[in-house]
């Protein structure tokens, strides 16, 4: 107990010290030091601003070049309109938030039961993956578990990376998003995933940097970073 109790307040200390070192940048790059900010570690959503006008990002930009920290300035400044919040947005999600903070291991969860009609829509995701896979990447991903998440409340999809072999396991489909959105949408999310796939396979970082952008714009999809890219231990193994 007194193992985890010291090394529970080291992590609180860790982030207190993140957080005042975050707040203190910001102010250096020209965010007003009246401008709410929430600071958090979500690394699904990097960085937002809220209809109240509250910042809301990472932890891990402390540890950000200034230019980034000046495109989140720029990203936050109440005259910037979509386009400079475009540009701001390429570099802050360029940034490799992981490699500063790591994300917190999420528990495994118990394994979802399958609903009437998943065997067919399954099959009809794999399917599709294997045309698009022909059509975009030339046949060369791997094969993939794919799979339908009723847990999945603000993410559209979701690759599963192994953190120590960094092998792609798995790419999920959000329910709600299936059953409630267009298919062609679905299309676009399974598209973002095997793009991350694609990334993987090919030894780079599954992020929304550069490299993602480009490759996205030649699939024909929006290079948008709405996504999300988890990484889970070795021992763990990802759900069918």
């Amino acid at each position: 107990m007194r193992r985890k109790s010291r090394r529970a307040w080291a992590e609180a200390a860790a982030r207190e010290a993140d957080e005042a070192l975050l707040r203190l940048r910001l102010m250096e790059a020209g965010i007003a030091a009246e401008r709410p900010i929430e600071i958090h570690e979500n690394s699904t959503v990097l960085v937002s601003l809220t209809p109240r006008g509250v910042l809301r990002l990472h932890r891990g930009f402390a540890y950000a070049a200034d230019k980034v920290l000046q495109a989140l300035a720029a990203f936050a400044h109440p005259e910037a309109g979509p386009a400079d919040q475009r540009r701001a947005e390429q570099m802050i999600v360029a940034f490799p938030i992981d490699r500063y903070v790591r994300r917190r291991e999420r528990r495994r969860a118990r394994r979802e039961l399958p609903r009437p009609g998943d065997r067919g829509l399954l099959a009809r995701l794999r399917q599709l993956h294997g045309e698009l896979n022909e059509r975009h990447f030339d046949g060369k991903l791997g094969r993939i578990d794919l799979r339908i998440s009723s847990r999945m409340r603000t993410r559209l999809g979701e690759l599963t990376v192994d953190a120590e072999s960094h092998r792609a396991l798995e790419i999920a489909i959000s329910r709600h998003h299936v059953e409630r959105d267009p298919w062609e949408e679905v299309v676009h999310t399974l598209l973002h995933e095997m793009v991350h796939q694609w990334q993987v396979e090919e030894g780079r970082e599954a992020d929304h940097g550069p490299g993602f952008r480009r490759k996205a714009r030649e699939v024909g999809i929006a290079p948008v970073a709405t996504r999300d890219i988890r990484e889970v231990p070795p021992a763990a193994s990802a759900a069918s």
